[in-house]
């Protein structure tokens, strides 16, 4: 399956969704994400067999340490786009379309290590020849909100929608987890209910759902853990001490154990 994971870096990503994934008998997935320890985690746990991103990083630590190591040993796939690229594609997606012009990459290495992307000619006179980034199509979106209702219209609260959005719109089942189910949305302007439920296959409510990731302003991110959790990558011995602490058992636990 191709899975597309909402939120930005190490910001507002749907962890718990992850996390259950990790704990499924999910494999050789294909992941489309601005890319952060959603990315890592699934890779640390051999999920991955190609991932799409522009950048797969924690924010204030630059390199996610799982991608990092997947990518050395040779372990999964990777598709690298310039942002301006990646975004293109979701749009495409998200509008049916089988790719969208930019002028995002050219004069650069992304078209030489991308051998598979085609450019296109302008039809009109300006004859300007343009990037056809192909469409970000997914089986499956998962993002994380604020706050959602049962039908699945979901609200952002933070400073940014990032593109959540063209995930869901791209996608042709979306699944969306919130910190808070809510019979009506109170907080925020009506522009931040980002997400229609005409876009979402399911919700549910998971307080917590986006740790050790930010999901402002409800919570911001536990650089503490993330520093544990990069630690944890140095060795076998303290990666199976980290997840048999916190990942062994199901998102209940791992919530008790943060929290202890």
């Amino acid at each position: 399956m191709t899975v597309g994971i909402g939120g930005w870096g190490s910001r507002r990503k749907p962890m718990a969704l992850v996390r259950a994934i990790c704990r499924s008998s999910l494999r050789d997935l294909t992941v489309i994400s601005f890319g952060g320890p959603d990315v890592g985690l699934l890779c640390a746990f051999g999920k991955v067999r190609r991932v799409i991103a522009p950048f797969v990083t924690l924010d204030s630590i630059p390199l996610e340490p799982w991608f990092r190591i997947a990518r050395q040993r040779g372990l999964i796939e990777f598709t690298e786009y310039d942002e301006g690229m990646f975004m293109f594609g979701l749009l495409a997606a998200a509008h049916r379309l089988p790719f969208l012009p930019t002028r995002a990459g050219l004069g650069s290495d992304v078209m030489t290590i991308n051998p598979d992307l085609r450019t296109v000619r302008s039809p009109y006179s300006d004859g300007e020849e343009l990037v056809a980034v192909p469409a970000l199509t997914m089986d499956v979106a998962l993002l994380h909100l604020n706050r959602a209702d049962q039908r699945g219209n979901a609200q952002y609260l933070g400073p940014d929608p990032y593109l959540d959005d063209l995930y869901a719109k791209a996608a042709t089942r979306c699944y969306v987890s919130c910190e808070r189910l809510v019979t009506e949305f109170k907080e925020g302007p009506v522009q931040s209910l980002l997400i229609s439920r005409s876009m979402v296959t399911g919700v549910v409510e998971t307080p917590g759902g986006a740790h050790f990731t930010s999901c402002e302003p409800d919570y911001g991110r536990d650089e503490a853990f993330q520093r544990a959790y990069l630690e944890a990558t140095t060795s076998a011995d303290s990666w199976r001490n980290f997840a048999q602490r916190y990942l062994s058992g199901d998102e209940g636990d791992y919530q008790r154990a943060v929290a202890g």
